[in-house]
């Protein structure tokens, strides 16, 4: 029997609250790679059907929570909308308040009972109960799908990676708010991370989340987000890589189609490996949907099918 937990990076002038004792949040792409192993994760799991069942994200309505809602009722209205969203009908969340150092913790056993425990200042911060039970919930899903990464960190990473790729998520990172004297982070990855993960999701089921959002420092870390999994898209030999990549390629390619027997190694930072066989020179990169390795022959213009998550590529070898 055990338990998850999603963390609070709260401050403000006169209390601080969760883990983060205060501390600013962290920016940028720190689990960047974790994050796309948790996707990569999720496809072979699930596989690409049961990944496309979570094609319709949560409604903003089915989350929302007014000061005029009764407390208990409306915690239990949306737990409720989250396992009916999670696709876990047979699951039963009861959901209580007290004072604790993290975010919100529950208890994963046989079921289908689970017991949630949410920080006691939901009770006066409603709007964010939401995404705080997106991420208990979901590890209720891993636990019964016998998913999860080792170790704390890597697991808590993959945990918030599959709320927001499965479209409840969203909120975790609406939950964001940060100005000069106070801020608040839900979750293990940071802001633009979150960003990215959505953008991933956004991309592969045509979605834009962009209208959902109550945060202003939610949208920006959103953009920037999109940013980075765009660069996915735009990697050699992706056709749609830019005049440096493909620059670059060119110079590695005919490196490794010069030293068939020394093995061909591009920078560390390269997004490609080259590979001498029977059959000739292949090259083998990360799909950017699902992040499972393809290999693919050198032999100019390729068009390559994921076998995992089914994207078709355009390729440029």
């Amino acid at each position: 029997m055990g338990g998850g937990d999603v963390t609070d990076s709260s401050r403000d002038n006169s209390q601080d609250h969760g883990r983060g004792g205060g501390s600013p949040v962290v920016h940028g792409f720190p689990h960047l790679d974790t994050v796309r192993s948790a996707i990569t994760a999720l496809y072979r799991r699930l596989s690409y059907d049961g990944v496309r069942g979570y094609a319709t994200s949560l409604a903003p309505a089915d989350a929302a929570f007014s000061d005029q809602d009764d407390l208990y009722l409306g915690t239990q209205r949306v737990a409720r909308a989250m396992v009916q969203h999670l696709h876990l009908p047979d699951a039963r969340m009861i959901v209580g308040f007290r004072a604790m150092e993290h975010a919100a913790g529950v208890e994963l056993a046989a079921g289908p009972e689970y017991f949630i425990e949410l920080n006691d200042r939901f009770r006066t911060h409603r709007r964010d109960i939401g995404a705080a039970l997106s991420h208990e919930v979901m590890h209720v899903l891993l636990h019964r799908l016998d998913l999860e990464f080792p170790g704390t960190r890597d697991n808590e990473i993959l945990t918030d990676t599959a709320t927001t790729y499965l479209g409840a998520g969203w909120l975790l990172l609406d939950a964001f708010r940060e100005d000069a004297v106070s801020s608040q982070k839900l979750g293990y990855l940071t802001p633009e991370e979150f960003g990215y993960v959505l953008a991933k999701r956004a991309f592969a089921f045509d979605e834009d989340p962009s209208p959902w959002f109550t945060s202003p420092q939610a949208y920006t870390a959103y953009t920037k987000g999109r940013a980075q999994a765009l660069r996915d898209t735009r990697q050699p030999p992706l056709a749609a890589a830019g005049w440096a990549g493909r620059h670059r390629y060119a110079k590695d390619r005919r490196y490794a189609q010069d030293h068939p027997g020394a093995g061909a190694a591009p920078g560390p930072d390269a997004p490609y490996t080259f590979e001498n066989g029977p059959q000739g020179l292949r090259v083998s990169f990360a799909c950017p949907t699902c992040h499972q390795r393809i290999r693919v022959p050198v032999r100019g213009r390729v068009r390559a099918r994921c076998g995992l998550c089914r994207t078709v590529l355009d390729c440029s070898t």
